[in-house]
């Protein structure tokens, strides 16, 4: 990846963190992906704390469309867990297509409102 293509990721992703804010009530679900992984993050802004956090390490499957939907559901089961319902969603510059498109659709599916 040319450094170009990371530096326009990290403009779009200074953008949209002016945006996007997360709180207790409603916390944002921060994506992370990498050649390897997926992770995801539910972050209350206000109090800077994680309050759940998952990866495909942890979903024991691929960076692919499929793991990424395995993602989805095993993020919205940990945030029943810690009593949150309703996010905001933080692709973090990355494009909003395949395996962010997925992880987002699954979750969705398992019951977080976005």
């Amino acid at each position: 990846m040319t450094l170009k293509k990371i530096y326009n990721r990290l403009a779009r992703k200074r953008r949209i963190r002016a945006r996007v804010h997360g709180t207790a009530a409603r916390p944002r679900l921060s994506v992370y992906r990498s050649l390897k992984h997926i992770t995801v993050q539910l972050i209350d802004d206000d109090a800077g704390k994680t309050l759940a956090a998952a990866s495909t390490k942890e979903a024991k499957s691929r960076v692919t469309k499929e793991g990424a939907k395995k993602l989805g559901a095993l993020i919205a089961t940990k945030a029943k867990e810690v009593k949150v319902s309703s996010v905001v969603f933080d692709r973090a510059g990355y494009k909003y297509h395949g395996r962010v498109k997925e992880l987002a659709d699954a979750a969705r599916a398992a019951g977080l409102q976005f």
